[in-house]
């Protein structure tokens, strides 16, 4: 059996950091590719540690985009 999940993958300085939006599990990675791995990786732990039951569920499709917005000092 598999679950879906969203993530959401963030640069910070030289970091990659990785978000699994319904769990809060979070990672990192040099790279993209490394990040998303981790990510995996720590789902994992989390599901083994927790378990499965009453899981959320994913909340569909995650959409980002810049948002610039004027402030005033």
């Amino acid at each position: 059996m598999s679950k879906k999940f969203n993530a959401v993958i963030t640069k910070e300085e030289r970091w990659y950091i990785a978000r699994c939006v319904e769990l809060g599990v979070v990672s990192q990675g040099e790279t993209i590719e490394e990040a998303k791995a981790n990510l995996k990786e720590a789902v994992e732990l989390y599901l083994e540690s927790f378990g499965t039951e009453d899981l959320p569920e994913s909340k569909g499709e995650v959409i980002l985009y810049p948002l610039e917005v004027a402030v005033s000092d």
